[in-house]
């Protein structure tokens, strides 16, 4: 009797493949080890376990997935501040052989229109990449946007080729969710924020300002700005949890989970003061 596998079985497994694929003992003496979004790929295995599809197949889609957004990922270091010229070099290759990887790996697939899906993706990713890093947006709403398709644009092309975007709203604004919270912590730890970099050029649009530069009224303004999209986000999957059919519940508690991190700054800062 074959036993069929449950949905933390197929992350685990997956999740195992996934890194073999990326592991490169010459690389990883000179970059940090790539980081495996295991909320984003937790999130695309949920949708594809709802389809009529052979465990070969989740795989397949999901490795593929998972090391264009690696690639992308490890692109996106480049543009930190803080590394080093020959960092930055090696980053680059890094980013150039994941994505070697992941060509490779459709090479190997007929599948033309899912290949024609996570290109579309890819391309939705890299322009609003270029409208963020560029600091050109026209206001917080479209910077928000921005981020969002960075984080989602490869997750919700795949899920319309599935022919399954029930999802896709709540699991952009979950992926933007995160994203803001990751940057406002790293912010708040005076470390580079590609998003708070951004948001300062609109909010106090002076020629040559740098984050460190403002004052701490000006730092506290952007921090509430931040807060203000995540409690309008919070709100709004919160209440998609609700409504959504089919969550399971890995995906739910890992949702769940990442609602909580949510600390907001007026608190925060009365607590550390």
């Amino acid at each position: 009797m074959i036993k069929l596998l449950d949905i933390r079985e197929k992350f685990t497994i997956i999740r195992e493949q996934v890194g073999k694929s990326i592991f490169d003992t010459y690389l990883l003496q000179y970059i940090d080890a790539p980081i495996i979004d295991e909320d984003k790929l937790l999130i695309l295995i949920s949708i594809m376990d709802r389809l009529e599809l052979s465990f070969n197949e989740m795989q397949n889609y999901a490795l593929s997935t998972m090391l264009i957004q690696i690639a992308l990922d490890t692109h996106e270091h480049i543009s930190d501040s803080s590394v080093d010229e020959k960092n930055r070099q090696l980053t680059v290759l890094a980013g150039d052989y994941f994505s070697g990887l992941y060509y490779k790996h459709l090479a190997e697939s007929e599948d033309i229109l899912m290949i024609k899906a996570l290109s579309k993706g890819i391309k939705e990713v890299n322009e609003n990449k270029i409208s963020v890093y560029q600091k050109d947006s026209e206001g917080t709403e479209k910077l928000m946007t921005s981020i969002k398709l960075i984080e989602s644009s490869l997750l919700t092309n795949l899920s319309r080729y599935f022919k399954v975007d029930l999802w896709n709203d709540f699991f952009a604004n979950l992926l933007l969710f995160k994203r803001l919270l990751n940057e406002k912590r790293q912010y708040m730890q005076d470390e580079n924020s590609v998003v708070f970099e951004a948001l300062e050029k609109i909010v106090f649009p002076i020629k040559d300002s740098k984050l460190k530069e403002l004052s701490l009224e000006q730092q506290s303004k952007l921090l509430m700005i931040c807060d203000n999209h995540l409690e309008t986000i919070k709100e709004v999957i919160e209440t998609g949890l609700k409504q959504l059919p089919y969550l399971n519940d890995f995906l739910e508690k890992r949702i769940t989970s990442i609602l909580s991190q949510y600390q907001p700054y007026a608190k925060t800062f009365v607590e550390e003061g």
